[in-house]
């Protein structure tokens, strides 16, 4: 018979086991405990662990919690966020065919540099026919300038005319007296007497024709003055139908409104295209974007404006902003059809509302675009600048403040 010691490993203890084997069987020996290799028992030390361990968890507890009461319950987050900007859709404003197309998509643009070009031709004539208008107005309104001032030396004439009849009347009227006196004395004849009064009734007859016809010099003034505005009326408006024309002519080329990034080109060369079709748009640059968070009615209590964000894009990266503005309505009440809950059954639904926030100055914002998702995150604290990371509030708790 062989034996064999065999030594077993234990948390605790160690344990010698013996096997006796025989030609045809195996047999255990007894097991006997063995001391440990200081001799000293280990369940003390693991108690030592344990309540070091448990000592670490109300540490960790007690600094989470204070951290939760002084900052995590101030902050509101969402990710129903979007990275917006003012987009421009480039439309025309005038009927033509695409002659040029000036520019690429996704190419940088700089305000008012050309687009897209239209035909010309069929404007530039509908310009100058406006010009040939305004030409026209303006020669008439000289040629009732000079018809005016005629009408003036007219009446002036008439009156000269009138003073000479009227001279002419007083001369017979007194020619008639002295012959009437003398016929009536014996020295004069009677025939003196008609020739006299003959002659004082034609005085008296072209003093009316001259007083009527510097009445009728008088009254063509008035008229000549009515056809004088009309005549202006008409140059006013010769010269409107002049910059519609000009301003027809200036919209055969779509321009960009401002400096961004150009896409989303519709337009093709030799395209015929309408008033009001959509050609191209325009984005701003990453500068001038924004981000527009929609935050539940719940957390909108303590947010305010001027108050930090922390903003984490989807796309890679984390900034820094300022809520600027909330909308003066929820989300719903601007759509196409807002919910009217006074008819049919009600589900009350949580509702949001926009909240604007503005990107700091002075980041890398060149991967930002237009409907990118951001996680915002607002510190409605009153003191946004007191410490925020969990041993930040601890410094802050120990030096009492």
């Amino acid at each position: 018979m062989n034996a064999r010691t065999t030594t077993l490993p234990d948390s605790e203890t160690r344990t010698t086991v013996t096997e006796a084997k025989t030609a045809g069987e195996t047999r255990p020996a007894t097991l006997a405990p063995a001391a440990t290799a200081h001799g000293a028992p280990r369940p003390r030390r693991s108690r030592r662990l344990l309540s070091v361990f448990a000592l670490l968890v109300i540490a960790g507890s007690a600094l989470g919690g204070a951290w939760f009461w002084q900052v995590g319950r101030f902050l509101q987050s969402t990710d129903n966020a979007y990275v917006g900007g003012d987009i421009a859709v480039l439309s025309s404003r005038i009927e033509g065919d695409v002659t040029r197309i000036l520019i690429g998509d996704n190419q940088p643009v700089e305000a008012g540099q050309p687009l897209i070009e239209l035909d010309r031709r069929d404007w530039q004539a509908k310009r100058d026919q406006a010009a040939a208008a305004l030409a026209e107005a303006e020669a008439n309104i000289a040629t009732f300038a000079a018809q005016r001032a005629q009408a003036v030396a007219q009446v002036a004439a008439a009156e000269s005319q009138v003073a000479q009849a009227e001279a002419d009347r007083v001369f017979a009227v007194t020619d008639a007296g002295r012959a009437g006196s003398l016929a009536s004395s014996g020295f004069g004849t009677r025939e003196a007497v008609d020739r006299t009064t003959a002659a004082r009734h034609k005085a008296e007859a072209t003093v009316a024709v001259a007083q009527a016809g510097l009445e009728s010099a008088r009254g063509a003034i008035p008229v000549l003055d009515a056809q004088a505005k009309s005549a202006l009326a008409r140059r006013d408006s010769a010269r409107a139908m002049l910059a519609l024309a000009e301003a027809n002519l200036d919209y055969t080329v779509i321009r960009a409104p401002f400096s961004g990034v150009a896409g989303n080109r519709a337009a093709q060369l030799g395209q015929h295209v309408r008033a009001g079709q959509n050609l191209i748009a325009v984005a701003p640059p990453a500068g001038q974007l924004y981000v527009t968070a929609n935050f539940k009615e719940t957390q909108l209590r303590r947010i305010r404006e001027g108050q930090p964000v922390e903003l984490t894009v989807d796309a890679g990266g984390r900034l820094h902003g300022t809520v600027q503005s909330l909308a003066p309505a929820t989300g719903a009440q601007f759509s196409l059809l807002p919910p009217e809950n006074a008819t049919g059954n009600f589900t009350k639904i949580v509702q949001r509302v926009p909240v604007r926030i503005a990107v700091d100055a002075g980041q890398p914002v060149d991967h930002l675009r237009p409907g990118l998702s951001v996680e915002a995150e607002v510190d409605t604290r009153d003191d946004p600048h007191a410490p925020r990371s969990v041993f930040g509030v601890a410094a802050a708790a120990i030096h009492g403040r």
